[in-house]
């Protein structure tokens, strides 16, 4: 193998093959001649991928690999590894955006002479984007620089000045010492360059390749592609903004609806992010508007202005007919709290997501720092610091959206700031996520929206406190039939199972953009709260304990109806109970597997791979065939299923369709409604579709349910079990046979959808009732 030859994982061949990685697993074991890992661990080898490419065409399993897959396992494999190569690619992309016609004259020129003249176009480009000095020197008499900068500090030997920020967009290898960037929390440099051409002649290849790909979905869609793949493979490396998030933050940073039109129509001048990471709050800032960022680690924030460089527009041509960049970002490198690189910005907006719970934050060295106006920050409240930075970056009357723990509402340590946030106007909002709207995941997160105290305006006398975390699915339908929530939402407003498969931001989305810009009153949602009520002895704004959520079952008005659901649920039930069992000896039946009736025909099988959200189809997910629920329906978000496969391409389900779960070891099968046939098949179920001249669906359905089968079908690991479908036995029996077991299968199973939703219902009433008794809005007698 050639040296530094791409290597791809086994995540990276399900992706290419378009399979999952059970399947990549499989073949290792089952094929001698597949190819021998070349690098990684024992857990997780690495292999070569053309090799890898050669072997999957040679079994048909692989016709052409998709050029977006052929870039990112050349970016993922870069000799000088995917931070370095993905700068290369945004310089490169730049060149093809804004020169397409010079990026054309040299891409024809061979490899190394195409490296020799890369530098200096790309520098034209940079220069243009991120502002002069893109020889790392800071020009006297010139405005500013505009590209990567640090803040702050100084090494032996420079000729900078202490204090003041230096342009560190760009640096060439063998460079002067005056080119070197520095963090202000180090001493030790850190380096953004320009790729010299020795750097640039391995990327040749991936450049080409990269601008083919921006040939057909564009420049800063193939960046953010490239970009998004490295931070899905890094997860624990970034704190990352979800996409949905970074827009609400934007919008709620826009003037209410009782603003004056004309504070409405004027567009935002300037935003700063002072804890920029990936960059993706700045991205989600639309319409003209100047951007600053500060980010503590130098190759991220390189990252980060070529993404905002390239998701910003065009050259436009100008009155004398040439084409002009129109500015691009400001990012600086360095510690915020201890080096700020923007002192004296005065920024309209600040939208922010800081770091949680640091200790080291600098709050020894800070204690008479002039942004501490509310309080000298505890130790422990590193948010409060942060919320300090924002204000002390606003412009009097600037709007700032932050993304909080739920801890810095509450903390004993932070009461005395809260309190003069409270008192002076600046805290306007605090708003409750629902868990998995942002790592930690977990965690219902708070958003806090502050504006910078105007003089001689009196402070605001109220605090919106709202609460959203109910709201992470459509609420659910009470009158729906046994076992049939729609959307398959649980009593409560709920989601069943929570996480981000199950997250329902459009309906987040409203219900905070409404609670902001009406500031009303709406009933377990939000509640304007005057600040002299919350100035006690703990400030606690954590909007739970000031907006008790909605009784169950509608409060005590439709405790009534709630109860006469449940009569007429109970007595449903009591007729679908089944007639007592006739004990009779063991049945010697003929038996056969779902494996054998697949090989003959009888039936086939799929297994499902879309999650809710990744196709426009609900899906059946696994929550759903356990708890009854019909399909799960989200608005697509463009997500992808797990192991690369189409997610416009999913397992649709059909009458007579058995579902069964493959994880947990429980016995649990679904037969295929009307209603829920068209629904796409999820992740960790598998679809056994009977010929019905052969095999009964719900005969099927009740045999695979059985414990001893489940159990001789199962494998078990340390913490789970995995059913195999095709061990599962049937007995031999002919189709009228089989029709009358499946007859009464049914029936069991309309039962226990019986006993569901009289469970659901009597929850709902009894829970109503404790509400109501202790609220008062119920009477014992």
């Amino acid at each position: 193998m050639p040296e530094n030859a791409t290597e791809v994982t086994a995540a990276g061949i399900a992706r290419l093959a378009g399979v999952g990685r059970a399947a990549v697993s499989n073949w290792r074991r089952r094929y001698a001649d597949f190819p021998q890992p070349v690098g990684g661990t024992g857990t997780s080898p690495s292999f070569a991928l053309s090799e890898v490419e050669q072997w999957l065409r040679d079994q048909g399993k692989l016709a052409e690999v998709p050029l977006r897959e052929r870039v990112w396992q050349a970016v993922a494999g870069h000799p000088a590894g995917a931070g370095r190569s993905l700068i290369h690619v945004g310089c490169a992309l730049l060149l093809v955006r804004d020169r397409p016609t010079a990026w054309l004259e040299l891409a024809a020129a061979p490899d190394e002479r195409m490296a020799a003249l890369l530098p200096q176009a790309m520098e034209h480009v940079l220069t243009a984007r991120l502002g002069p000095g893109a020889d790392g020197v800071h020009r006297a008499g010139a405005p500013e620089p505009t590209g990567v900068h640090t803040a702050g500090a100084q090494e032996p030997g420079d000729d900078h000045t202490t204090g003041s920020p230096e342009s560190a967009r760009v640096h060439t290898e063998g460079a002067p010492e005056s080119a070197r960037v520095h963090t202000a929390s180090s001493p030790e440099p850190a380096r953004v360059h320009t790729p010299t051409p020795q750097d640039l002649l391995p990327s040749v290849p991936l450049l080409r390749a990269a601008a083919e790909l921006a040939a057909g979905i564009g420049a800063g869609q193939t960046f953010e592609f490239l970009l998004g793949r490295q931070l899905d493979a890094n997860p624990r490396q970034y704190t990352l903004t979800p996409p949905q998030l970074a827009e609400l933050m934007v919008d709620l940073a826009e003037p209410p609806k009782d603003a004056d039109r004309a504070a409405r129509e004027q567009p935002v001048r300037s935003v700063l992010d002072p804890a920029a990471g990936t960059g993706a709050l700045l991205r989600a800032v639309g319409g003209p508007a100047a951007l600053y960022a500060q980010e503590a680690d130098p190759a991220l924030a390189a990252l980060t202005a070529l993404r905002l460089a390239l998701a910003a527009e065009g050259p436009r041509r100008a009155a004398d007919g040439t084409h002009r960049a129109a500015p691009g970002p400001t990012v600086r490198t360095g510690d915020t709290l201890r080096a700020d690189a923007f002192p004296e910005l005065a920024a309209d907006t600040v939208l922010c997501h800081p770091p949680f719970n640091e200790r080291n934050w600098g709050h020894d060295e800070l204690a008479y720092d002039p942004r501490w106006e509310y309080g000298l920050p505890a130790r422990t409240e590193s948010e409060l610091a942060w919320v300090q930075h924002v204000l002390a970056r606003l412009r009097d009357g600037g709007t700032a959206v932050l993304l909080m723990p739920p801890a810095a509402a509450s903390r004993r340590s932070g009461r005395r700031i809260r309190a003069g946030l409270l008192r002076r106007g600046a805290l306007r909002a605090v708003i409750a996520l629902p868990a998995g709207a942002a790592p930690p995941y977990g965690i219902p997160l708070h958003l806090w929206i502050l504006c910078k105290p105007e003089p001689g305006v009196r402070p605001a006398a109220d605090l919106l406190l709202a609460d959203t975390s109910d709201l992470s699915g459509p609420a659910p339908d009470a009158s729906a039939g046994p076992g049939r929530p729609p959307g398959g939402k649980a009593a409560g407003g709920k989601t069943p199972g929570g996480g981000r498969e199950r997250f329902d931001w459009p309906a987040v989305r409203s219900a905070v953009l409404d609670a902001w810009r009406d500031r009303a009153d709406v009933e377990g949602v939000s509640r304007v709260v005057p600040v002299i009520e919350l100035l006690d002895d703990d400030v606690d704004l954590a909007p739970a304990r000031h907006l008790p959520r909605p009784a169950s079952g509608g409060g005590a008005s439709g405790l009534g109806e709630v109860r006469e659901r449940l009569t007429e649920t109970l007595r449903l039930t009591t007729g679908l109970v089944p007639p007592a069992a006739s004990p009779a000896e063991p049945a010697h039946r003929p038996l056969t597997t779902v494996g054998e009736l697949a090989r003959a025909g009888a039936l086939f099988l799929h297994s499902g791979t879309a999650v809710p959200g990744s196709t426009a189809a609900p899906v059946l997910t696994e929550h759903d065939v356990l708890t009854g629920a019909a399909p799960t329906a989200l608005p697509p978000t463009g997500q992808e299923a797990p192991g690369g496969a189409a997610a416009d391409d999913p397992v649709l389900l059909e009458p007579g369709d058995v579902v069964v779960p493959v994880l947990g070891g429980g016995t649990a099968a679904r037969v295929v409604d009307a209603a829920t046939a068209g629904a796409a098949l999820g992740r960790n179920l598998q679809l056994l579709r009977p010929d019905p001249a052969a095999v009964d669906p719900w005969f099927l359905a009740g045999f695979l349910r059985g414990t001893a089968n489940h159990r001789q079908a199962s494998s078990y690991a340390s913490t789970a079990a995995r059913l195999d479908a095709r061990r599962l036995q049937l007995p031999r029996m002919p189709l009228a046979e089989q029709q009358r077991y499946g007859e009464r299968f049914r029936e069991l199973a309309a039962f226990e959808d019986a006993l569901r939703t009289a469970g659901r219902l009597g929850g709902q009433l009894v829970q109503g009732m404790y509400d109501g008794l202790t609220d008062g809005t119920v009477t014992p007698g």
